[in-house]
């Protein structure tokens, strides 16, 4: 399992999940839009959602804090702070 910053990040297809599922929320982020740089997909368009980890909430409910942003680094950093201060 890969980390980063001490926390499990893994990836799924075009969605990550960042952040344990014992803890209170986790990251979803889904990459939207990519393009091709020397031969790899590059992420563009990205949406960072921040999930509640409470089964028993609908989940509609379930959902935090919601951005986009452009890249993954972009991402994951939003995502970092935001699971910090919850």
């Amino acid at each position: 399992m890969m980390n980063y910053k001490g926390k499990p990040l893994v990836r799924k297809g075009n969605t990550l999940y960042y952040g344990a599922m014992s803890d209170s929320h986790v990251a979803m982020i889904q990459i939207n839009k990519t393009h091709k740089a020397c031969d790899l997909d590059m992420a563009d368009s990205v949406t960072v959602q921040i999930l509640s980890t409470d089964e028993s909430l609908p989940i509609k409910d379930r959902v935090v804090k919601r951005t986009e942003r452009l890249g993954l680094y972009e991402a994951l950093h939003i995502a970092d702070i935001w699971l910090a201060r919850l």
